[in-house]
């Protein structure tokens, strides 16, 4: 277990502590190309050899597509509750990415006779890439599927590996019949952002690619940029629980590990000033994880004595300072007064605030996204949304009038920057 007093760490450690997995994938991009170049060249055929070598499953140019049948029996065959959950997550995420959407059309009067706005438009396609690894993710469908249809995106392409029988879970196929999506492939890691990125005889050609994904994936998408939108960067997962002396130790612990059993290569920090408020959480997470099975056990364990772990501070203010240049993709401010605490929080994917919000209501149901930036990305990028999912073009317009206002103005401006037709345009214009 991890117990690091910040101030007392050599350079080195706290650069592998804000770096956390965001692991040099050089030899993954060697691959990634080697992959890419087949794929362009060979389509679908190097498309299903790369499927069976690296997810053992032999498929078919004919199966490689999900059957509109095969999603409706997959909704059909769910757990009536599960069905319920995800239906009611779909809910509120739809209410919140349609708050988001911006006018479609806006202007404002810049001058007497001068008007300039914008226009909102979907993007023409995207592909959402929903990763399986350590388990089904319906949840990433709803988080990527749902702004893209409030957007109102024409084509929404999903790939994802197949599972261990060649096909797609139940909870994502019902997941795609509650978002409404037919459009799906069974398909996952490089060969699928390859595929999307050139098109082949069964899978099309996509302008953007969107998720989260392993590190062959983010590989593929480095490798592939110049052909295809890839997006946010969504690596590892990472959280932040930021306490005080006050906060309820049971709380604490219980929120501190729902980032860390994502896997050995995440990253999970408790982050306080207070040591007694330590001393009470360490036994209590040492209770809980008799309650986990033996793989996430393990993985929360990994997480604490390598990239995760507990960082102890001098002062809240130093807590709050840490948080801001870590940038995490998830953080929870379990503090006395923590709405006095948010607006000091500069550089985060999402901020939940108080002891009755986890991270696992944002991760499903609460409404805003779950798809967040990762590797100190947050300090840049912004949560996926349905800003992900349109484009605006700048709009302008200027009467006779306020054109006569302006010419010279625009002449002048032209004459400096050496620009002779932009001159003549407004100079020489009846």
């Amino acid at each position: 277990m991890n117990i690091l007093k910040w101030k007392e760490l050599s350079p080195e450690k706290q650069d592998f502590i804000l770096k956390r997995a965001e692991f040099d994938i050089s030899e993954h991009m060697k691959l990634a190309a080697e992959v890419a170049d087949r794929i362009k060249k060979e389509g679908d055929s190097a498309v299903l050899e790369y499927t069976e070598k690296f997810d053992k499953i032999t498929l078919t140019a004919d199966n490689m597509r999900v059957k509109p049948e095969e999603i409706e029996a997959g909704y059909q065959r769910l757990e009536p509750h599960i069905r319920e959950s995800l239906e009611y997550a779909a809910k509120n995420l739809r209410h919140f990415h349609a708050a988001q959407m911006p006018q479609e059309i806006w202007f404002t009067n810049v001058d007497e006779g001068l008007m300039a706005g914008e226009k909102v438009t979907p993007i023409v396609d995207v592909c959402l890439y929903v990763p399986r690894g350590k388990g089904s993710f319906p949840s990433v469908l709803l988080m990527l599927g749902i702004p893209a249809k409030v957007a109102k995106v024409p084509r929404i392409v999903v790939v994802t590996p197949p599972n261990e029988e060649g096909g797609i879970d139940d909870s994502l196929l019902a997941a795609c019949k509650i978002v409404g999506i037919d459009e799906v492939y069974k398909v996952g890691g490089i060969q699928a952002i390859a595929s999307v990125a050139f098109g082949t005889e069964t899978i099309p050609k996509c302008h953007k690619v969107i998720g989260p994904g392993n590190a062959y994936a983010t590989a593929a998408k480095r490798v592939l940029s110049n052909y295809i939108d890839a997006g946010l960067p969504a690596g590892p997962s990472e959280s932040i629980i930021l306490a005080d002396e006050f906060a309820d130790p049971e709380k604490v612990a219980l929120d501190w590990m729902i980032e860390a059993e994502h896997g050995p290569d995440s990253a999970a920090l408790l982050v306080t000033h207070s040591e007694a408020l330590v001393e009470k959480v360490l036994p209590l997470v040492e209770r809980q994880l008799k309650k986990l099975s033996p793989k996430r056990s393990s993985f929360v364990t990994a997480n604490y004595s390598t990239y995760g772990g507990v960082i102890l501070t001098d002062s809240l203010e130093e807590s709050i300072d840490f948080v801001n240049l870590y940038a995490p993709e998830h953080m929870e401010i379990m503090t006395v007064e923590p709405f006095a605490v948010l607006p000091m929080i500069k550089n985060a994917g999402e901020i939940l605030l108080g002891e009755y919000t986890p991270i696992t209501l944002c991760n499903f149901l609460l409404g805003p996204n779950a798809v967040l930036p990762t590797g100190q990305f947050a300090k840049t990028y912004s949560s996926v949304s349905v800003l992900d999912f349109i484009k605006r073009s700048s709009v302008g317009y200027a009467t006779k009038e306020g054109f006569e206002r302006v010419r010279d103005y625009a002449y002048n401006i032209a004459t400096v920057e050496g620009f002779d037709t932009h001159g003549l345009a407004a100079k020489e214009r009846k």
